[in-house]
């Protein structure tokens, strides 16, 4: 479904349409516009430019949260973080032609996602991140690996996306223990040259399969 997902963000020169353009000229394919503290009508606005850039680029453009937006302009799919509407719910308003993801911490977060209906995980954080307020208990590689492990073990196949403070160096170890993808935000954004990070991102990943 995904190698690397870009998570929109800003910073004090790069907006949160210019984050998403960048990664979409560094080669990713998956974008999912998180605006947190924006107004309806600066998020619906940034919400049409995001997807035509994303239509551009042939990519797939996710809208965090707001499930009515997503039905409204018609964006790929939505995702559900644990305080956001139930995936459940979701996917009675939005029916099975939208992509529905789901943030998790837990083995128990994958397996009532899997149950309601997700179509993917973001399961997280890797290490601490300051893009994301509340943040749930950090997993480490080893945390991934127990899930990953538990997955199998319950015959549970849903596509999982790490996410959470991942850096380049960080890839190859990540994708070893059998997860589908990885998230990526500050680490590209705050990068001296981010597209060319964004590049290295995806050639990381490439090159881990």
């Amino acid at each position: 479904m995904f190698d690397v997902q870009f998570i929109t963000h800003f910073t004090a020169s790069i907006s949160y349409s210019d984050s998403a353009c960048i990664a979409l000229e560094g080669g990713c394919r998956w974008v999912q516009l998180r605006m947190k503290d924006a107004s309806s009508e600066e998020l619906k606005a940034t919400a049409m430019q995001v997807q035509e850039l994303c239509r551009q680029y042939g990519a797939t453009f996710i809208i965090d949260d707001h499930v009515e937006l997503v039905k409204q302009i018609g964006a790929d799919g939505v995702h559900l973080g644990k305080l956001d509407m139930p995936i459940k719910e979701a996917r009675e308003r939005l029916g099975k032609d939208f992509i529905i993801g789901g943030t998790a911490n837990t083995f128990e977060d994958i397996r009532q996602h899997a149950a309601d209906g997700a179509d993917y995980i973001g399961c997280g954080p890797f290490r601490y991140t300051e893009t994301k307020k509340n943040l749930s208990p950090i997993l480490g590689l080893a945390g991934y690996e127990e899930i990953m492990k538990t997955m199998r073990d319950e015959a549970i196949t849903i596509p999982l996306c790490a996410i959470g403070g991942i850096t380049l160096a960080d890839v190859a170890n990540i994708m070893s223990v059998g997860v589908d993808g990885i998230a990526v935000s500050g680490a590209v954004l705050n990068a001296a040259d981010p597209v060319e990070e964004m590049k290295k991102f995806i050639h990381a990943d490439k090159s881990s399969n």
